[in-house]
């Protein structure tokens, strides 16, 4: 950290203290030069990743969006309330890390359909049923005769 007094980059911490409940943490600091004492304030910088809808709205990413939908489709289905926390906790992670302001929700539900794919078959059906916006029987037998085509080649 560099010193205000003389600009030297060395400094040692002296002190660290939690504040803001945690938000924060305070850092006592002493310049290795000039001997200054002085004080620094990290604090987690987020930048809300913003999600494009369908129809060019934007609003801020909502976890428990994502949670709702791989819930919905969990229904009924042997898979723990742990796998549905660590599948939701590895998409959100994805997006976040992508260092984006700004997403698609298209883009969010592939990689939910991806996921939920190699998760559970069932489940993916399921989740892809609403997101894909069938019309009809004969949209839904094609996404099942890939899947199956799919399972095939494996």
């Amino acid at each position: 950290m560099k010193c205000p007094l003389c600009g030297n980059i060395d400094s040692k911490v002296s002190d660290s203290r939690m504040v803001d409940e945690g938000a924060t943490i305070k850092r006592r600091r002493n310049c290795e030069k000039c001997g200054e004492r002085f004080t620094t304030y990290e604090r987690l910088d987020i930048t809300q990743l913003m999600v494009i809808k369908r129809n060019g709205v934007r609003e801020v990413f909502d976890r428990s969006k994502i949670l709702r939908g791989i819930i919905s489709s969990c229904n009924k289905r042997s898979i723990s309330v742990g796998q549905i926390e660590k599948l939701t906790d590895e998409i959100e992670a994805f997006f976040m890390n992508s260092m984006r302001g700004e997403v698609e929700s298209s883009e969010i539900g592939t990689v939910v359909m991806e996921r939920l794919r190699k998760l559970d078959e069932v489940a993916y059906v399921r989740f892809a049923s609403v997101y894909k916006q069938f019309k009809d029987i004969d949209t839904f037998m094609d996404e099942l005769s890939v899947l199956l085509m799919e399972r095939k080649e494996t």
